[in-house]
């Protein structure tokens, strides 16, 4: 490389000072612009709102409750929160990511199968399903152990009614359910963050209690992917993750069944996680909650505000070693 001294440049050779003096301040404004422009692509990117959830079919011949069944009039969460903010890691561990990595779930033909120690095993289609018993909305309270809740119009029908059906031997003290296995169409389940499928249960007495229901709706529509479609459990006194989704298998059994949360954590997350603010979980108090929608933090009310219901369920029991 020929290197020249100052004196041997040509004038011709040189950049006149204007000239250079524009080009620079033109890249410059050129880097700034593209800078405001990338920064207001990325504000606009963090901050719009959720993509609108598709309304899914309208449900016929939805009833309200039975008059024993008690309703709370607080405000309903919004439709938008309810299908935007979601637990539901088969698809994403990101509450905010649910919806969107759910929108293609394909939930017909879906069949639920129900068995064990019962007289009457069987597999459901789900519009067999759906015709067990008169679909009602049923607007209770959700509490996840997160400290945030909800409070949903869920369409559905006692899970009582199923269990009738298939009629239960003397034997069974439990019913146990399985959420979908199916990476392909669940894509979390190819990692290791839960040993998959979810499974819950309840005692055969807290199946068969009025306030527990089978949901396959909200506000009046089928159930959208990112809410448990096309079947969930929806037991309101209990903490969200109680609520399994999606379920494909429910078995009636004489012990005890084993449940996700408290395999994953067992010093955490116990069988019966009822709603409690008097025990709290190990890393945070439970007596506080946010409502979804709201400000501020309101008190959390003991089986979330279900105690008339449900508290003689749990006579003599030591609910801070049953939690």
């Amino acid at each position: 490389m020929v290197i020249k001294r100052p004196e041997q440049i040509p004038s011709s050779e040189i950049t006149d000072k204007k000239v250079y003096l524009n080009r620079r301040n033109f890249m410059r404004g050129a880097a700034m612009l593209a800078t405001v422009v990338a920064t207001g692509e990325l504000y606009r990117r963090l901050n719009e709102p959720p993509q609108p959830t598709p309304r899914g079919e309208k449900l016929a011949g939805v009833q309200p409750p039975a008059p024993s069944v008690r309703s709370t009039s607080e405000k309903l969460t919004s439709f938008e929160d309810i299908t935007s903010y979601n637990n539901f890691y088969e698809f994403s561990t990101d509450k905010g990511a649910v919806a969107r990595k759910a929108k293609d779930f394909v939930t017909r033909p879906w069949t639920v199968r129900v068995e064990g120690l019962v007289n009457k095993p069987k597999v459901y289609d789900l519009d067999d399903l759906m015709k067990i018993a008169p679909l009602e909305e049923r607007i209770y309270r959700l509490r996840c152990v997160e400290g945030w809740s909800m409070v949903i119009p869920w369409v559905g029908f006692p899970l009582k009614a199923l269990l009738d059906e298939v009629e239960p031997l003397s034997n069974a003290r439990y019913v146990a359910f399985e959420t979908l296995f199916d990476p392909k169409r669940m894509p979390n389940q190819t990692t290791s963050v839960l040993d998959w499928p979810y499974v819950e249960g309840l005692r055969l007495d807290e199946a068969m209690h009025p306030l527990t229901i089978l949901a396959t709706g909200l506000y009046g529509e089928a159930l959208p992917p990112q809410d448990g479609a096309p079947v969930r459990l929806v037991v309101p006194w209990k903490y969200g993750f109680k609520s399994i989704k999606s379920i494909v298998n429910i078995r009636l059994v004489a012990d005890q069944p084993k449940t996700t949360w408290s395999m994953y954590a067992p010093n955490e997350y116990g069988f019966y996680s009822n709603v409690n603010p008097n025990v709290p979980h190990p890393r945070w108090s439970q007596a506080r909650e946010r409502r979804i929608g709201e400000y501020g933090l309101r008190d959390t009310l003991i089986f979330n505000g279900y105690a008339e219901e449900v508290a003689s369920l749990y006579t003599g029991m030591d609910l801070k070693v049953n939690f």
